[in-house]
């Protein structure tokens, strides 16, 4: 086929400088065949640099492309290595950035002829970019990050080869790469040993390049990943693609773990950074009009279609629904959300995406749209752990990481208030989501209390997490306004729990149960209650049949003998620790942060290097005297005796050593003491005999 175009003015490379990767190739005796086929891609890439040469030089169109598909077929050959799979990648890539550049796929003639070309040229197009969306779980490294270097650079090249009017980016091959990225469809290069079903995971090489090249870096590449991951989520279907959530998860908590969100319009304007250049604009300013003042308030200067072609902005419509939903007036009422200097102005559904890459809330819009898409999604069919360890991933990141870049954080809530419900470490993740929201966001929470003392149980004190449920719950059981009763439910509650805790535990709820009592004089009378003993044992009224309601537990009647218990407890510092509540309540509360990181190790290092101010009595010197007596010969003579009658009372009849002691051999008898079986026992039975005639 003859294709007509022009001078490419592009140039060919856009991508990020890397080190050269050693390509591990698959044993093979067929080194005639790899040369071969070295051959024929060097051959290829040749014939189509000068069909794109020719056909520009004297506008005949005469340069034939057909070749590209010879070029595909190798590419795409399952059998041949990964050094010719790469070879054939590189090659195909050179190419079509020549043609990008020629204009070849967005040329004006609308000759029926012209439009067979720009046809095929975009199905060629889209076979390379489905293979090598495939190639991100090839089992070679190489292969992967290669692949994802050449999409994103196609996108740099589309995107700016229809900016020649306004910023665009293209919509369609970015799509590609979403899906790619989340979904994980299995290679078809390097599997074919490989009989097990694929999990269709990310890499985590694909991820890290991913985020520290292009996510974390490009303003652009962070909106639209984000627009296009929720619309993605919305749709799925978690019994086709289960790995979805997680896929997605992986990237957007890597996101937030090291977030370069923008939170000014200086942010954006002066130091926002474009992987397509002509996104980096200043866009049109909004302006208002009479005409639209009453519905809106502002319109726009132009009005660009947000796609390349008429078959996208069939759809534009739809997966901009995002923006009516988040859509909220520059009148806030969180401060902390406030859209006052937010760069270009307006109500966001009316901007171009050209402006919405410009507006804050807008940023703030996408970001949140995606992370409610994908908590909806977040489970693992039909295993609850692998739900709530995606629950764990998500909730380790939320108070810092997302709740403050989104538009409406309460609209978490129901999540986060569900996570509750499972408990351990989830749980204490999700209430600490819970606090940032009711002290920040105003969230109101009824139940927020009743929670929190379902959460006591035993396995509390022994989670890793307990010295962050601490620090929240001093700040949760702070409030002067609380009634005792409920105090005193979660004294007396940790106080039973501190029986069966470890004493790294046990030296956090002493000082947090001391700095509750001194904030709340009320509850002292629980340190210590009398009692008729003639009326028998102490029957202690604490309920702990309602572990759901601490208003119906009479705990403020009850006292605080488990943590008197602890004066008995083996560890010194506990011990000493526990005697606080014996003396005069005068000692200041104690600093909370100085005892929630302790642990076993700790606690053996700060016994071990403690320094002791008088030195303990010990037995050294009367081992010393007794040893030196020993050598004596009444020693010698009485521990022979005993040794002799030891023997003697093993073996019921005289023996060797009863002979030894009759013919005067005492050289054989004190060998027999010193190394022989016995030896210990006769040395501790004569030390303690000699003690008792002392």
């Amino acid at each position: 086929m003859r294709l007509n175009g022009s001078q490419s003015t592009m140039p060919i490379h856009s991508l990020p400088p890397s080190k050269k990767q050693k390509l591990s190739s698959r044993p093979s005796n067929r080194s005639s065949e790899l040369q071969t086929n070295v051959t024929t891609i060097a051959a290829l890439e040749s014939q189509l640099t000068a069909a794109l040469a020719v056909s520009t030089s004297d506008n005949s169109g005469t340069g034939s492309l057909n070749p590209i598909a010879d070029l595909y077929s190798i590419a795409a050959n399952a059998n041949i290595s990964a050094e010719d799979t790469s070879k054939a990648i590189w090659a195909l890539y050179r190419v079509w950035v020549g043609i990008i550049g020629s204009g070849r796929l967005n040329s004006s003639n609308n000759e029926a002829g012209s439009k067979i070309v720009k046809a095929w040229l975009r199905e060629r197009l889209n076979e390379y970019v489905d293979l090598l969306c495939g190639l991100l779980e090839n089992e070679e490294k190489v292969i992967r990050t290669s692949s994802l270097q050449i999409l994103f650079s196609i996108q740099k090249h589309l995107s700016t080869s229809i900016s020649a009017g306004s910023p665009e980016f293209h919509n369609t091959h970015f799509r590609k790469i979403v899906h790619a990225l989340v979904f994980c469809p299995p290679s078809r290069q390097g599997n074919a040993e490989n009989v097990e079903e694929p999990e269709n995971l990310i890499d985590i090489d694909v991820l890290e390049l991913f985020h520290s090249t292009w996510l974390g870096v490009y303003d652009d590449v962070r909106w639209f990943f984000l627009r296009q991951v929720g619309t993605i989520l919305q749709k799925v279907d978690l019994k086709t693609h289960p790995y979805a959530p997680t896929n997605a998860l992986s990237i957007l908590e890597k996101l937030a773990s090291s977030p370069s969100f923008p939170t000014s319009p200086d942010r954006l304007s002066k130091e926002g950074k474009w992987w397509v250049e002509e996104m980096g604009r200043k866009p049109p300013k909004v302006k208002k009009t009479k005409s639209r003042s009453t519905s809106e308030g502002v319109a726009l200067e132009s009005d660009e279609d947000e796609d390349e072609n008429q078959d996208e902005n069939k759809t534009g419509e739809e997966e901009d629904d995002w923006r009516k939903f988040f859509d909220e007036q520059d009148k806030d009422k969180d401060p902390k959300n406030s859209t006052k200097n937010v760069g270009i102005k307006g109500r966001k559904h009316t901007l171009t995406l050209h402006q919405s890459l410009h507006n804050i809330s807008s940023h703030r819009a996408v970001f949140t749209h995606a992370w409610l898409s994908l908590l909806s999604k977040l489970s693992v069919p039909g295993s609850v752990e692998g739900t709530r360890s995606l629950a764990v991933r998500a909730l380790n990141v939320m108070h810092r990481g997302v709740l403050p870049f989104m538009t409406r954080p309460v609209l978490v809530m129901d999540w986060v208030g569900a996570c509750v419900d499972y408990g351990g470490t989830p749980g204490l993740l999700a209430l600490n989501a819970l606090f940032i929201l009711m002290k920040e966001y105003n969230l109101d929470y009824p139940s927020f209390y009743t929670r929190l003392y379902a959460f006591l149980d035993r396995d509390l004190l022994h989670l890793k997490h307990r010295a962050r449920f601490f620090r929240l719950a001093e700040v949760f059981l702070g409030s002067s306004h609380l009634p005792l009763t409920l105090l005193a439910s979660f004294i007396k509650r940790l106080s039973v729990l501190s029986l069966s805790a470890p004493p790294s535990a046990i030296v956090i709820v002493i000082p947090f149960v001391w700095n509750l009592m001194k904030r709340h004089p009320g509850l002292m009378g629980m340190i210590h209650r009398e009692w008729d003993e003639k009326h028998g044992a102490f029957e202690d009224p604490y309920v702990r049949v309602h572990p759901s309601d601490p208003l119906l537990t009479d705990a403020l009647s009850s006292s605080l003998f488990e943590l008197h218990a602890q004066v008995s407890h083996y560890h010194a510092p506990v011990s000493s620790m526990a005697k606080i509540y014996e003396g005069v309540f005068t000692k200041e509360e104690y600093k909370m942060e100085d005892f929630l990181d302790h642990g076993y190790g700790s606690l053996f290092e700060a016994e071990a290097n403690r320094k002791i101010k008088k030195a303990p009595a010990l037995n050294t010197e009367l081992e010393l005297m007794l040893s030196n007596l020993a050598q004596t010969a009444k020693g010698k003579k009485r521990k022979i005796e005993l040794f002799t009658s030891l023997n003697v009372q093993e073996s019921g009849n005289t023996n060797e050593a009863k002979e030894w002691e009759t013919n005067g051999e005492q050289d054989k008898l004190e060998a027999a003491i010193t190394g022989g079986f016995g030896g210990d026992i006769i040395n501790e039975l004569w030390q303690f005999e000699d003690r008792l005639n002392a």
